[in-house]
């Protein structure tokens, strides 16, 4: 696995001045290092998550959203979603996987799922900020329980985006 952290900082557990210094000035979190010592520790079962190129993660009450550099989220898949269930396990967390660098269809795409997303809007408010409406497709009677505050909170932290979801049946 590839990743801000130099491979030493993760296996030892002691932090370079390299590293130390991305995580006092923010650039790496402590929710980073703790995924990223999870990956590598799931990397001698899963030899394609040595790949893989892990950028963030991105933590709420109930949900973890960790992004992977670009065609990386099929890697984390091709296990049958054993990593996934793994870092699930272990953490006690929902797990949302995001691509790094992507437009911001695909983002909502990768967030949303395995919703369809109908509608993408972008809402102009009075005071001159701006709102995403996100309808999303869903079929049966009621709307599903999804955790929408999770995913508007992830939202936020990445892309600085408020969102406003909506379902159409």
């Amino acid at each position: 696995m590839k990743s801000e952290l130099c491979k030493f900082c993760l296996k030892s557990g002691i932090l370079c001045s390299k590293c130390q210094t991305k995580l006092k000035t923010g650039k790496i979190s402590d929710t980073d290092l703790k995924i990223a010592k999870l990956l590598l520790s799931l990397e001698e079962k899963h030899p394609q998550l040595q790949e893989i190129y892990f950028h963030r993660a991105i933590e709420t009450d109930s949900t973890l959203a960790i992004i992977v550099g670009p065609g990386d989220i099929a890697r984390l898949l091709s296990a049958g979603g054993k990593i996934i269930r793994e870092i699930s396990d272990q953490t006690g967390k929902k797990i949302r996987l995001l691509e790094h660098g992507t437009d911001t269809r695909k983002f909502l795409e990768d967030l949303f799922a395995p919703f369809s997303i109908m509608t993408i809007n972008t809402i102009w408010l009075p005071d001159g900020t701006t709102e995403t409406r996100v309808i999303l497709q869903h079929k049966g009677r009621k709307p599903p329980q999804i955790d929408t505050e999770a995913f508007k909170e992830i939202a936020k932290k990445v892309r600085n985006m408020t969102l406003r979801i909506e379902f159409s049946g």
